[in-house]
């Protein structure tokens, strides 16, 4: 028997949730999203268990995303089994998001996309020296989703928008920095600070503080101020215009990293973090994220982006439209539209509202 791709079970009184897919950096499958559910839903209500622990097998990351090629693979035919597979994660984000009882994400590793919408909602986020974060969906098509409208639109001084429209990887320190990570200890460490937690899970956050180690200086932090001038910009096309003006390195290589994003996906992840920002609640962002992923994954840059950098691996996608100004408001308008009623995404039932 081939081992699970989640490992859940109570230790103590701790939940614990452990994704087993290393072969894939843990990549988010429809099943996986499932079972994760399931195990917290269990123990929602059950006064044995105190605390949630997820983490990963392994050593070499978190969680890398979702399942991409299944959803390129689909989005080529009906797209049925992407629009399910979207449906069943935004409810695991929303579920996490509004959970009762104290999570901690422990992320060592790699931390993007369907990584980041597990570890995010968790009441403590645990980075480590080996932790990389990222939202880096625009390169292949798609958006910064399970949850990134809200997260990113929230983060200071436009640096939520930075990290969707460039796909930058962040490390540790500057994870603290913005919000991403609530604690940083050294992964030598991370077997200790899991047994003492599941020994003693009503002290996790007094334990978290023990285990707290210096991750340094944050890079980002000496570019800050020129993220807030170059990213407070009405529309994608000032941004670009503002980076060419600005005649800076870091601005010239902002511009070159964005030019090889998919200009629909730039400006889709714009208006994204608009609409988030603008949302009353989390649910709400959801639905708005699930309509965007609905229809993206059967448009051509999707298709093409996973062709060119995860496929064939030439890393030359031919985007269409090719140019952020050939992306018009009336084919956003068509992303973002509500669905058919009874084809809406909805929050688990049961959670009431």
């Amino acid at each position: 028997m081939s081992e699970p791709e989640v490992i859940t079970r109570v230790e103590g009184r701790v939940g614990r949730i452990t994704l087993n897919r290393p072969q894939a950096l843990h990549a988010l499958t429809t099943r996986m999203c499932r079972d994760i559910t399931a195990a917290l839903l269990a123990w929602k209500d059950d006064p044995a268990v105190e605390l949630v622990l997820l983490d990963h097998s392994g050593e070499r990351g978190f969680c890398a995303g979702g399942d991409i090629r299944m959803l390129a693979e689909s989005g080529q035919g009906d797209g049925a089994a992407a629009r399910e597979f979207f449906h069943t994660e935004y409810r695991l984000n929303d579920l996490l998001f509004r959970y009762p009882k104290p999570t901690i994400a422990i992320m060592d590793g790699v931390t993007m996309g369907g990584g980041v919408g597990l570890s995010r909602p968790c009441r403590f986020r645990v980075a480590t020296e080996r932790t990389t974060f990222a939202m880096p969906e625009t390169g292949i098509g798609l958006f910064p989703d399970v949850g990134g409208g809200w997260y990113l639109s929230r983060m200071p001084e436009h640096i939520g928008l930075w990290l969707a429209l460039t796909g930058a990887r962040i490390k540790a320190a500057d994870c603290e920095l913005i919000g991403v990570a609530t604690d940083y200890v050294e992964s030598g460490r991370v077997a200790e600070l899991k047994a003492v937690i599941v020994a003693d899970p009503a002290k996790a956050e007094t334990l978290l503080t023990e285990f707290e180690a210096d991750p340094g200086r944050p890079p980002l932090a000496q570019h800050q101020d020129e993220i807030a001038r170059l990213f407070g910009q009405p529309s994608v096309e000032a941004i670009l215009s503002a980076l060419e003006a600005a005649g800076t390195d870091w601005a010239a290589e902002q511009l070159k990293v964005m030019a090889t994003k998919s200009p629909q996906t730039l400006k889709v992840a714009f208006r994204q973090l608009q609409l988030g920002a603008a949302a009353q609640t989390f649910a709400e962002n959801m639905a708005t994220e699930y309509r965007i992923g609905a229809r993206v994954v059967q448009k051509h840059d999707f298709i093409e982006g996973v062709r060119a950098v995860i496929v064939e691996k030439d890393n030359a996608p031919k985007w269409s439209p090719a140019t952020v100004e050939g992306v018009t408001e009336a084919m956003l308008d068509e992303i973002f539209a509500p669905l058919p009623a009874d084809q809406e995404w909805t929050p688990l039932p049961e959670l009431s509202q």
